[in-house]
């Protein structure tokens, strides 16, 4: 091999990192060289490419200390402060010995418990007795000596520190547990040999310029630093938005250019907007802390004439109903709530229609809160397409049509609808779309028109009103062939790069 060519081949921060591979870590060679991290790994995978070194990663487990840890070090582990205060009275009443030691509930029984298991304690008749002498009170305690050792590599633990450890990691944030990837550089015989032929290139160009190239001088008689055109570089990840607001984006061109204009609102609502106005009983399961994020605070409720019409609608029904016959609770409708779907934008835009606004269209595309376990297919918050359409003119069909319309515009060729049963739509249906690729049909949400103990409070009158909320995380699992519902909100850089942009 020609050492020659290989030195002309060297770059800048080739050069200036080679005299201090001795160094043997990446952090002191950037120190030697004034170098930042970025361009000293780079450097170094160049060096390794042209077998000047050899560079092996290697992966240490690192025991550091977190954020609880980092002020119990500073002001003692909670069973250090009340063994303190046992050694000045010996016996305390359990609750008296909290209130003084300043401990937390969670703290105190901790500690309690830690103390109990050295033997420095016991409990009798809902009392604390000391039972360590002066020398077992003043010696530090394994957890206390090895939270003041921290950082501290895993694989160089001691069987005490190990005890220590698993003591300390049933506690919450106290320690850490990380993963350290350091680099192994060597020398290889060519990259000794370098080093000892020496790395300077006399009258070596490393890079063209316009001033160099209008000089003749500055070039005429020189060499150029060697390039090797089939090196490979690093890959280049344009800017792209994320793969959820592509295709939100998508859907919303779609229903635009069909007429419709968006509507927006908070993620909080009253209740009287999420399920009231929307003729949900308030005794109705849904309603139930196991499906719905209540919030602690009380919004003030609409209009009175409104909120009586939605009473009397729930109470005694409208033309043709009899309503749920019970007494409705304006507190119930107090209570706030993460939507649960953006069908309450859809109640709060009839509220303020006006008879000159009709006919109109209005589409929703937003964040709604359930509370689900969650899993590879529930989460608690999910994304919904909602729609409605107002006109005295429309009917069922036309309300098949329109989801009919834009399923196929999100890429669905074959769609079919069930009948189904909504509190708020009658008659309604679900929606299923066919995947030829799995050839199975998945259901993707419902539809319906909006019953008269709905729209006669909101509007005055029963004027026909479509309307329709699938749920849009369906789309993008199987558009982008997530299996887990969970990687949607995932911020993992490497999977977000390769995901396929919205072409449908």
């Amino acid at each position: 091999m020609d050492i020659k060519k290989i030195i002309e081949s060297l770059s800048p921060n080739e050069k200036k990192i080679l005299p201090n591979i001795e160094e043997k870590d990446i952090q002191n060679i950037c120190k030697k060289s004034n170098l930042d991290k970025t361009s000293v790994t780079r450097a170094l995978d160049y060096l390794k490419d042209k077998k000047i070194i050899n560079l092996t990663q290697e992966r240490k487990k690192i025991i550091e200390i977190d954020i609880n840890g980092a002020f119990y070090r500073k002001k003692g582990l909670p069973e250090r402060r009340l063994l303190n205060l046992l050694n000045e009275q010996r016996i305390i009443p359990l609750q008296k010995a909290q209130e003084q030691s300043k401990l937390s509930l969670d703290e105190f029984k901790a500690s309690i418990g830690v103390l109990k298991k050295k033997a420095l304690i016991e409990l009798k008749h809902g009392k604390i007795i000391l039972n360590a002498n002066k020398g077992e009170i003043a010696k530090k305690t394994l957890e206390e000596i090895f939270l003041e050792s921290l950082p501290i590599e895993y694989d160089l633990l001691t069987e005490e520190q190990k005890y220590a450890l698993k003591s300390l990691q049933n506690r919450k944030k106290l320690i850490q547990i990380k993963e350290n990837k350091t680099s192994k550089i060597e020398l290889t015989d060519i990259g000794k040999k370098i080093i000892k032929s020496g790395i300077k290139s006399r009258n070596l160009i490393e890079q063209i310029s316009p001033k160099i190239l209008k000089k003749e001088s500055l070039w005429k008689g020189k060499k150029f630093r060697r390039y090797n055109i089939k090196y490979p570089v690093s890959k280049i990840s344009g800017g792209k938005r994320h793969f959820v607001n592509q295709a939100s984006d998508y859907a919303r061109k779609i229903w635009t250019e069909m007429g419709f204009k968006e509507m927006t609102g908070n993620l909080i609502q009253s209740s009287f907007w999420n399920f009231d106005a929307l003729f949900t009983a308030q005794d109705h399961p849904v309603r139930e802390m196991q499906d719905t994020f209540f919030i602690d605070k009380k919004i003030t409720l609409p209009d009175k004439k409104l909120v009586k019409k939605i009473q009397e609608s729930h109470e005694k029904g409208t033309t043709g109903s009899k309503g749920w016959n019970y007494k409705w609770n304006e507190e119930e409708a107090k209570k706030s709530v993460l939507r649960t779907h953006t069908t309450c934008l859809s109640a709060q835009i009839l509220a303020n229609l006006k008879p000159q606004d009709l006919p109109c269209k209005f589409f929703a595309i937003g964040k709604c809160f359930r509370n689900e376990t969650v899993d590879w297919s529930h989460g608690f918050e999910f994304n919904q397409s909602e729609g409605i359409v107002v006109d005295e003119n429309v009917n069922f069909r036309h309300l098949l049509g329109y989801l009919k319309q834009f399923f196929q515009k999100m890429g669905y060729d074959k769609i079919r609808f069930r009948p189904a049963y909504f509190p708020y739509t009658e008659p309604s249906v679900e929606i299923d779309v066919w995947l030829p690729d799995r050839k199975v049909w998945i259901e993707l949400g419902g539809a319906g028109i909006f019953r008269p103990e709905v729209t006669i409070p909101l509007l005055g009158k029963p004027i026909p009103v479509l309307a329709w909320g699938p749920g849009f995380d369906r789309i993008l699992t199987n558009y982008y062939e997530v299996k887990d519902l969970r990687e949607l909100y995932k911020n993992d850089l490497t999977k977000l790069r390769k995901m396929k942009f919205w072409m449908k």
